[in-house]
Formats: C-alpha cells, structure tokens, sequence
C-alpha cells in the first residue's frame, strides 16, 4: 500500500507493483552512487531537468530499496518499467519530492 505521507511512490517494474521510499539508508547509497556534493545538487538536477538516467536508475534502485526490493542494480537496469522511461523518470522525480515535503507543504 502506498502511503503518500510516509514518501511512498508505485512503480511497476516487470509487470508487478512495488512501493518505494527513500530511507535514510537509501539517500546515503544514492549520495555514494551518484557521487553527488548534496542532496541538494541531486534535487536540484531534476529541478532544472539536469538529470540523466543514470540519475533516474540510482533514484529509483534507491527507492525500491527502500521499500525493501531485494533487486540489484543490474537486475533494474534489465527490467521492464511499466511507462517506459517518461514514467520512470517521473517517478523518480516523485519519490524525490515526497522524501523533501513536509506533510502540510500541500505536497501530493
């Protein structure tokens, strides 16, 4: 079940739902795999649309993991992402912008 306020975000990846959220865990792997100064600079890459799919792939492997996909990188790299790349990219950008708003932000 996805929870919006917890940071959830759905992603179908070979035709089976799974939920994703950025742990702190998870942020501090996807600060290592993209060798980023900040979270700051990562966040603002999608905000100027400065990303590049390997950003789009740490983010989201990141993200499953934090919701608990035992996967590897390679296994998501190969996988089928219901949506394709424009879906896989806005999920990123989701999960980016739920893990940062607050609960009264009015965020979605």
């Amino acid at each position: 079940m996805v929870n919006r306020w917890r940071g959830d975000v759905a992603l179908e990846i070979d035709g089976q739902r799974h939920v994703m959220r950025l742990t702190l865990g998870a942020l501090a792997e996807l600060e290592d795999a993209l060798e980023a100064d900040s979270l700051v600079a990562l966040i603002e890459r999608f905000e100027t649309g400065a990303f590049r799919a390997r950003d789009v792939l740490a983010l989201l492997l990141a993200g499953l993991r934090g919701g608990g996909w035992t996967g590897s990188a390679a296994d998501l790299a190969q996988a089928e992402i219901a949506g394709g790349p424009v879906a896989a990219s806005r999920a990123a950008a989701e999960l980016i912008t739920r893990a940062f708003a607050g609960a009264d932000d009015g965020a979605v």
